[in-house]
């Protein structure tokens, strides 16, 4: 089976509903990492000081295929292709893994003979 790294940067305020959408679509375990996002213009605010968006990375190690689908359903109800850019999903291919849930793999094979 082979597996892919889906990457969401989405903004904090979408973080948890993003991680529902994920999970509905297929995702099982999420690592949620916090950062920082500067923009290529930066915003000016109060007393000269700049803003900074809060976001979420959100990592997910999943199937190529189910990749795929979770990255779509995230897309269109994000409408990340919209000039308002509310995040960003890419995917990674994975050539080696170790450390995977062993439910989650079983989860994930049962998903494939399933869809067989």
């Amino acid at each position: 089976m082979k597996f892919s790294a889906l990457v969401v940067i989405i903004e904090d305020k979408y973080e948890e509903e993003a991680i529902k959408v994920a999970k509905e679509a297929g995702a099982g375990g999420v690592t949620v990492i916090h950062g920082r996002s500067i923009g290529l213009e930066e915003k000016k605010v109060f007393f000269g000081l700049t803003l900074e968006e809060n976001v979420s990375l959100l990592l997910f190690i999943l199937p190529m295929r189910v990749s795929l689908n979770v990255m779509r359903t995230i897309k269109d109800k994000f409408d990340f292709q919209n000039q308002e850019n509310k995040g960003i999903a890419f995917t990674l291919p994975l050539s080696h893994i170790a450390g995977l849930d062993i439910q989650e793999l079983h989860k994930f094979e049962n998903e494939v003979k399933d869809s067989l």
